[in-house]
């Protein structure tokens, strides 16, 4: 799940870093990121499977999208104790307690 985490906020900083036109060169782009160049091109072909029309302009030592595209990534993680464990039932949400009384039953 972490790896999941990392490679989602990795995507939102790129993604920001593109639409503000100050990626560098791929080289710079990656350690930005903290990565290899490699897996700069993969997170850019990652965006243009989603439909990023994405270019590298030598002018601006950068890439940037061509025409507008949004991403938004949002990651929320809770952990919630014993107290608080609620379980998915059938549609309904249920106290950890209540859903130990239907199994009894």
């Amino acid at each position: 799940m972490m790896k999941t985490i990392k490679q989602l906020e990795r995507l939102r900083k790129a993604h920001r870093l593109i639409q503000q036109e100050c990626t560098g060169t791929p080289f710079e782009f990656a350690v930005k990121l903290n990565i290899s160049e490699r897996e700069i091109f993969r997170v850019i072909e990652y965006l243009k499977e989603l439909d990023a029309d994405i270019f590298f302009s030598r002018s601006l030592n950068s890439y940037y999208y061509k025409e507008d595209f949004d991403l938004i990534v949002n990651v929320t993680v809770k952990v919630l104790v014993k107290q608080e464990l609620r379980t998915i039932y059938g549609g309904y949400v249920l106290m950890q307690e209540n859903f130990e009384n239907l199994q009894l039953k």
